[in-house]
C-alpha cells in the first residue's frame, strides 16, 4: 500500500478516509449518520419523504469521493490538493448560508467547521510542502518532490 508522500497529501488522505468511513455509515446505518449530523431521524417517515432515498445517494457520494481523495492523496496529485481548498471553502459558505437561512439545524455548524478545517490544514500542507520543495529537500518519499510532480504523479 502506498501512502501519501507530502503534508497536503496526508490531509487529503484524511478528509478521503473520513468520507469514505461516513458514506459507508450512512450506507449500512443511516439514522447514525442524520443524528451525526444533527438531522432528525424521526421513527416514522410520512408518506412521500424521501430522507432514507437521498441518505442513501448521499452517502454513496461520500463512499466514492472518499475513494478519489484516497487516489489523489496516494498520487500526490496537487493540482487536486489546491482544488479541494477552493471548493472545501464554497462548502463552508453554502452549510453556513443553510444554517443561517434555517433549512438547517444549528449543529450543521460543525460540518461547516470540518470542511473549513480541513481546507486551512491542506491549504497549510501546500504551502509547507512548497517551501520544503523550494529548498531542495525530499519528500517523505527519499524523491524529491519536484521530481515526482514532474513525472506526472
Amino acid at each position: 500500500m502506498r501512502l501519501p508522500r507530502s503534508a497536503a497529501g496526508w490531509t487529503v488522505a484524511v478528509f478521503g478516509g473520513m468520507a469514505l468511513l461516513s458514506g459507508v455509515l450512512g450506507l449500512l446505518w443511516p439514522a447514525a449518520l442524520l443524528g451525526l449530523l444533527g438531522l432528525a431521524a424521526p421513527p416514522i417517515r410520512a408518506s412521500g419523504d424521501h430522507t432514507g432515498t437521498f441518505v442513501v445517494a448521499s452517502s454513496m457520494a461520500a463512499f466514492n469521493m472518499g475513494v478519489y481523495y484516497l487516489l489523489a492523496a496516494v498520487s500526490e496529485w496537487r493540482s487536486f490538493f489546491r482544488f479541494t481548498v477552493v471548493f472545501r471553502l464554497v462548502t463552508v459558505t453554502v452549510f453556513v448560508l443553510v444554517v443561517v437561512a434555517e433549512i438547517a439545524p444549528v449543529g450543521f455548524l460543525g460540518v461547516a467547521a470540518w470542511e473549513g478545517v480541513g481546507a486551512l490544514a491542506t491549504a497549510l500542507g501546500l504551502r509547507a510542502d512548497a517551501r520544503r520543495d523550494a529548498a531542495g529537500r525530499p519528500g517523505r518519499s527519499g524523491v524529491p518532490s519536484t521530481l515526482v510532480t514532474g513525472a506526472g504523479l
